[in-house]
């Protein structure tokens, strides 16, 4: 316990250093780097972002939590990285979210003085459920960015839904063999009696591998997901979908899921409809806005 506190305390220590660095650096945008989290506990988390599906991005990846390393090698990256290049940020639910917060307005300042950044197929993602339904501004001020592409609908920025539609697991054609499957967030796999609830339907998990969790969003006509890229794949493969929101990031997608609550779900996930030509829509959509920021980042 007092070494889970002491690390808590090193790593706080390092945020706080780690920004204090940049803000006190001279800044340059000598290359282009792509800052998301990257996490390969979270296959939406770590392929949400444009360096996986634009060769001119490759290898310019740059996880947005290494701000908190307390390894002076790692740090030093982290900082000299983000003070010579200009950003691409996103995707991921990295606004009105506690744990990104202090990079975002970072990155906000960092605008101000002429650093060349680019927010791309990033959103909204609160946990207060007081926002859920009514979240309509950011916590940072994205007209201030060169370019501010967002997957959130209606929100402020223009409308980027997520790269991830890019990934060519999703050019396959899937058999669909269950009638209804469940994808849980990786945190719900640790609340037992939600998983003995739904033990009965086919599942996977967010923490599994794309293919394998692309396969399984094939094989179901409906699906139940508390994970917001399940979400999203479920639908660009045409399925009915069904979420149970455990943040903002739910409400503004341009294609409305069915909204239930894993007590109800079982009941209602018939109340979901399928779309069609979301996924093209998305490719066009992320194609054109490379097309922007290729010409404004000189790629």
């Amino acid at each position: 316990m007092v070494k889970k506190f002491l690390n808590s305390l090193e790593r706080k220590k390092s945020r706080r250093r780690s920004l204090k660095r940049i803000r006190n650096s001279v800044q340059s945008n000598e290359d282009v780097i792509n800052i998301h989290r990257i996490n390969k506990q979270n296959v939406g988390d770590f392929y949400c972002a444009p360096h996986h599906y634009f060769d001119s991005l490759k290898n310019t990846e740059l996880d947005i939590f290494l701000y908190r390393e307390t390894e002076k090698e790692k740090q030093d990256h982290f900082v000299n990285t983000i003070n010579k290049n200009s950003l691409i940020v996103g995707g991921g639910g990295l606004l009105n979210r506690g744990s990104f917060e202090k990079q975002m307005k970072l990155f906000e300042e960092l605008a101000q003085r002429g650093k060349k950044i680019v927010f791309w197929g990033a959103g909204h993602n609160s946990k207060k459920t007081g926002d859920f339904k009514k979240l309509s501004n950011y916590n940072i001020d994205i007209s201030r960015f060169g370019l501010s592409g967002t997957r959130d609908f209606t929100g402020p920025g223009e409308y980027v839904p997520c790269v991830s539609c890019m990934h060519p697991v999703f050019d396959r054609e899937y058999s669909v063999e269950n009638e209804v499957g469940i994808v849980f967030h990786t945190k719900s796999l640790k609340d037992e009696k939600l998983l003995q609830k739904f033990s009965i339907l086919p599942s996977s998990a967010n923490n599994d591998d794309i293919e394998e969790l692309s396969g399984f969003i094939g094989s179901c006509e409906h699906l139940i997901t508390n994970s917001y890229h399940a979400m999203y794949w479920g639908m660009i493969l045409n399925k009915k979908v069904t979420v149970v929101p455990n943040s903002s990031k739910f409400y503004d997608f341009k294609y409305a899921p069915n909204i239930s609550t894993f007590e109800d779900c079982l009941d209602e996930y018939k109340k979901a409809r399928a779309y069609t030509g979301i996924r093209e829509e998305s490719i066009e959509i992320n194609k054109k806005f490379y097309m922007k920021v290729a010409d404004y980042l000189k790629l």
